[in-house]
């Protein structure tokens, strides 16, 4: 059974750190591409980091870039999300999803577009005083 598992979130005060795991089971991260996506209350799911597990290379989206670090464990088929300085307006559901890594599309595409055939179910994530 395919299946994307997330789990780290917590709620924490601004100015915290979290580490953020995406573990997957009946299927090999190596050739995928691993997104992390976050969906805010009342907000559309936007992308935050993706990664070409193969070769490691990482994508940051804005929001993203400078504070949070994508990283993998092919020995565990897990990818981690280390999110640094967290603040109220991180405060979401974080959601991991993956697909097999197409090169043509470049990472840009995949950490843009929530296009993916699987889903973990999310873990939540509250930045607060």
């Amino acid at each position: 059974q395919v299946q994307l598992v997330e789990s780290g979130g917590e709620m924490v005060q601004p100015g915290e750190s979290l580490r953020l795991s995406c573990a997957a089971s009946g299927f090999t991260l190596n050739s995928s591409v691993i997104a992390w996506f976050r969906q805010a209350p009342g907000k559309k799911r936007e992308g935050v980091s993706c990664m070409s597990v193969g070769d490691g290379s990482p994508y940051y989206l804005d929001s993203a870039r400078g504070r949070f670090y994508i990283s993998g464990d092919n020995a565990k088929n897990t990818v981690y999300l280390q999110m640094n300085n967290l603040s109220p307006e991180d405060t979401a559901v974080y959601y991991c999803a993956s697909d097999p890594f197409v090169p043509d599309y470049g990472l840009e595409y995949y950490c843009k577009n929530p296009q993916y055939t699987q889903w973990g179910r999310g873990t939540l994530v509250i930045v607060s005083a």
